[in-house]
Parts: structure tokens; sequence; C-alpha cells
């Protein structure tokens, strides 16, 4: 018999964490030791229970996940950290590597998707949508253009007026767009940016020269 793999699983919404950890805790071989809805019970709980694999959402009421995954493995060196994102980037993913994370799983992926990808970092593997691949190894071997060649028109619009210090009403109201529309873009624009706030995506953007 293979060895059992302790998962801890962080997720903020209970709906998707109950459905999530009946899930897995149902997979042979596979127990879920415990849940956090947070970064910081995260860290107090991989510290408590030295988990095999943290399964982490991205976003989190206290932040994002993917900075938090030095503190993870501070508490428990030996762990294995896979991040949950509903949108995953090459940015998102080169982020990952860069923190010491061994892999990335969209939320929608199957659930024999996601207990592939925990079985294959458990065994010190590393798991990445195949697709974002070489966009990860361009950035973290430094090939890669500036962060914002893949922002759309509409993106780079949205940020020059993030730069100007524009809020949702008023990006739409410019852009003769509707609110939740804007909100996708700016969206966008983070994940492509790899920014965790609007305030970080307009720092990266002046700092590679997309915007003055």
């Amino acid at each position: 018999m293979p060895p059992l793999i302790r998962l801890l699983l962080v997720e903020d919404h209970a709906m998707v964490a109950e459905a999530i950890g009946l899930a897995l805790g149902r997979v042979p071989g596979i127990e879920v030791v415990a849940k956090a809805e947070s970064i910081a019970t995260a860290v107090a709980e991989t510290g408590r229970t030295r988990p095999d694999v943290v399964v982490l959402d991205r976003r989190l009421p206290d932040g994002d996940g993917v900075a938090a995954i030095g503190r993870i493995r501070a508490a428990a060196p030996r762990t294995r950290v896979l991040v949950l994102t509903g949108e995953a980037t090459a940015a998102v993913a080169a982020a990952v590597v860069e923190a010491g994370g061994a892999g990335l799983v969209v939320k929608s992926s199957r659930l024999d998707e996601l207990e592939s990808a925990v079985r294959e970092v458990a065994a010190g593997g590393v798991v990445f949508p195949p697709a974002l691949l070489p966009g990860v190894l361009a950035r973290l071997t430094g090939r890669a253009g500036p962060q914002g060649a893949a922002l759309t028109p509409r993106e780079r619009e949205t940020l020059l007026l993030l730069a100007e210090g524009a809020g949702t009403a008023e990006i739409s109201e410019r852009l003769g767009i509707a609110r939740n529309t804007t909100r996708n873009h700016v969206q966008h624009v983070l994940e492509k940016l790899g920014a965790r706030s609007k305030l970080e995506a307009v720092a990266i953007a002046r700092r590679e020269g997309l915007i003055d």
C-alpha cells in the first residue's frame, strides 16, 4: 500500500471547502487532516498537523495565498503546496514556483485531476497546466517580454484609468461599459501583471514602462 497522504485544505468558501473535503476524503490513500479559512489559520494548522500537502486557495480574506507559501513552508518545511485558482496565467504560475509552491490547479478542474495533482506533488513532483509551462519557463529564465504584453486594448485602457486613480464606477462610465465588465477587466489586468492589488498593478506597469 502507498503511504497515506495527509492533506490540509485551505478554502474560505464553506460550501466549496465542504465539497472538496468530502470528495478527497473518500479517495483511498488521502486523509484531510484539517481545514483552514485564512492564511493565518493555514500557517497555524500546518505547524500543528504537519501535512504532506496543503491545497491552498489563492484568494483568501487576509491576503494572497501565493504570497503566503513561504510562511506555510516555514511552518513545516517538508510540506508541499498546491495552489487552487479561478484563473491561471503564466505570471501566476511563475509566482507559485518562485514562492516555493509545487503546483497550480484551476478550480474548474475535475476531481480526478485534483486528486492526481495531489498525488503528484506528494510524491515530489510538480503540477502545472501544460499550456502555461512555456510561459512559466520563459519568465523564470528571463526570456519573457514585458508583463503587459498580453493585455488587450481594453485592458490597457483600464490600466491607464487605474493609474489615474479612477474607481470602478468612473472606469465604467468613461469606457461606456457595465460595472461587472469593468471588474472583469481589472481582474484580468491584475492576473496578467501578477499583481495582488490595483496599486501593485500600477507600480508594475510603471516599472515595465507600460505607462508613464
